[in-house]
């Protein structure tokens, strides 16, 4: 049966690390710090990655690009990201939409969000009006508080080619 719209949820999180550089929807963003991973650690690409897979039950990131698969360390998330749209692709599905909350206490990133989106766009193949990305902070009260990391929400929606 070919459902019209699928809906899918994904979240992710990373610890800050010396000596990486913070990637956020393929964009580097300037900071003292970046995320922790075997990629490149793109938060908001992994939770989109997530989001979509979970539109067809198509398991995880994890069961895709496994962390103990060494062709993935310090892989760009993006490129993993058009491997993610080409599956769904090839199950008679396309993006139709994300929506994202980036959750970190730094840096700001409201003079980034414009890039990121555009850069998110292309590899989703949408229209930047299809693609949001949103940020905000947990006033210090949680984990990505000192030192603590970054975390992402994402909700993706999926429509028949």
């Amino acid at each position: 049966m070919n459902i019209p719209y699928r809906i899918g949820i994904g979240y992710d999180v990373h610890r800050w690390a010396e000596g990486r550089d913070l990637i956020l929807g393929g964009v580097r963003i300037p900071h003292s710090v970046g995320l922790l991973g075997h990629s490149d650690a793109d938060v908001l690409t992994h939770a989109i990655m997530d989001a979509l897979l979970g539109c067809l039950a198509l398991g995880d990131i994890g069961k895709h690009f496994p962390d103990s698969d060494e062709k993935y360390r310090g892989a760009r998330s993006v490129l993993l990201l058009e491997h993610v749209v080409q599956l769904i692709g090839e199950h008679g599905y396309v993006p139709s939409n994300v929506d994202t909350v980036l959750v970190a206490e730094q840096p700001k990133l409201s003079p980034h969000i414009e890039s990121i989106r555009q850069s998110l766009a292309g590899y989703l193949g949408l229209p930047i009006d299809c693609v949001s990305v949103k940020a905000t902070t947990t006033e210090g009260l949680l984990y990505t508080g000192n030192p603590g990391g970054m975390a992402c929400y994402a909700v993706a929606m999926v429509a028949p080619k």
